[in-house]
């Protein structure tokens, strides 16, 4: 296929060139391409083409206790492409009595021609001992780069100090990535009794027992134990301005940190626990939504480069039946909200509006995140060699989003009555366009595992 007459947008710049498809891949790029014989030719006047965007953080088919995300692979994925992602890493877990690579093998299983696009893994580490320096090298070998752990959720999955030390010097050693969710389970924990005690069903509380300082204390701590260790070191969703200002401090000063930050977090803010009823249980996810001096912050990380990426932290639970669990107890709403469909769109519009160029949201969405994992040059830009993972977008007139028309499946978006004014028309996956003037075209699940 040749794609003629469109402006070419990658993170150093952009252009005006033709570009021709051929198996999955970009294969020449360049002014007045001709057509070869009987080669199917498409018109992208009019049109920027963006690089497939890559979401380093979802949550698919994730148990949660009874129960379980709401989006699988198909309907995850089926949204991610019609939002102009066409790269995603989710997170699999092992249970009691497993090991790290059972725990990637069913994550294997439920992926595997259920995917529309390509995916690959972060793999959880929830535990240290004597066998987990040769389970993470083992799951090296199958082609994972990164790992993730957590602060909080000490009954369940988090990790002390003790063992998240442990885990970033094998990290060091291994020449492996750990992304850690940065919460003191222990303080927030605490603060969760303390408030049940006083008030069970109030939904406020939630942000009340995650201060700000619960989460920039964790940071804090897990970039000082990063630095004893050696090792690098990702901090996912940073929502406050005071960790901004810990991932600063440890940039200037030479420590190799990453860090993203989610649009819920740029977006929306702690006025949706303020909503009637039970209709702010929408908005509950960890860390929870912040002020808009918090919010501030974030978007000048984003310019300053503090901030690396911005990724989804899609974790989608219906609002009827899965977050009426905690009617009763706040403590019990299911933590997360959905959002893979709506990041393109979202940091097209705002990022512009914000004085971000859209080389600028090419590097935060794309480009840098398939840097940070091992996936670039294949992904993340628009070269000769590349995977034709594209996207046609254009300025439109505004629209505002809706829960009647996401594909997210999931009975609410938190962008309810948003405004967009940028289209993702037409896109691409390795050269099949799997979208056309903004519709989904029938689609074979034939992504595959990106190994690094």
């Amino acid at each position: 296929m040749l794609i003629k007459n469109g402006t070419i947008v990658n993170e150093d710049g952009r252009r005006r060139a033709d570009l021709r498809l051929e198996e999955g891949r970009i294969t020449a790029l360049g002014e007045e391409l001709v057509p070869e014989n009987g080669e199917k030719t498409l018109d992208a006047e009019g049109y920027l083409v963006l690089p497939g965007g890559v979401d380093a953080h979802v949550h698919l088919d994730m148990p949660a206790g009874e129960i379980r995300t709401s989006d699988d692979y198909l309907t995850g994925m089926k949204a991610a492409v019609l939002g102009g992602t066409t790269t995603v890493m989710d997170f699999p877990e092992y249970g009691d009595g497993e090991t790290l690579l059972d725990g990637l093998d069913r994550w294997m299983a439920k992926a595997e021609g259920r995917s529309y696009c390509d995916y690959s893994f972060h793999m959880t580490v929830s535990g240290w001992d004597e066998t987990m320096a040769e389970q993470i090298s083992g799951i090296r070998a199958r082609g994972l780069l990164s790992f993730k752990a957590y602060t909080a959720y000490q009954d369940d999955i988090g990790m002390n100090d003790v063992q998240l030390f442990r885990i970033l010097q094998c990290m060091a050693k291994e020449g492996t990535l750990l992304l850690v969710h940065c919460e003191n389970g222990s303080v927030l924990e605490s603060l969760q009794r303390q408030l049940k005690a006083e008030n069970l069903s109030d939904i406020a509380n939630h942000p009340r027992s995650r201060p700000n300082l619960v989460e920039k204390e964790a940071v804090s701590r897990v970039l000082d134990l990063a630095a004893l260790a050696g090792a690098p070191v990702y901090i996912v969703h940073v929502s406050t301005r005071e960790a901004v200002e810990a991932i600063w401090r440890a940039k200037r000063a030479g420590q190799r940190v990453y860090a993203e930050t989610c649009p819920q977090y740029l977006l929306l803010n702690e006025e949706k626990y303020r909503l009637p009823g039970f209709e702010s249980a929408k908005y509950v996810l960890s860390p929870p939504l912040r002020t808009r001096e918090d919010q501030e912050a974030l978007w000048e990380a984003l310019r300053d480069g503090t901030i690396d990426t911005v990724s989804t932290d899609h974790c989608s639970f219906f609002y009827k039946g899965q977050k009426e669990r905690g009617l009763q107890d706040f403590t019990a709403i299911p933590n997360g909200i959905p959002g893979i469909e709506n990041r393109m769109e979202l940091m097209l519009t705002y990022g512009s509006r914000r004085g971000f160029t859209l080389e600028d949201i090419v590097r935060l969405t794309a480009a840098e995140p398939a840097r940070i994992f091992g996936f670039y040059p294949q992904k993340g830009g628009i070269r000769e060699g590349a995977d034709a993972d594209l996207l046609f977008v254009r300025k439109t007139a505004p629209r505002r989003i809706m829960m009647e028309t996401q594909h997210q499946h999931v009975d609410y978006t938190p962008y309810e009555g948003m405004e967009i004014d940028w289209e993702i028309a037409q896109v691409f996956v390795k050269g099949k366009q799997l979208v056309r003037d903004g519709h989904w075209t029938q689609g074979a699940a034939d992504g595959r595992f990106l190994r690094v």
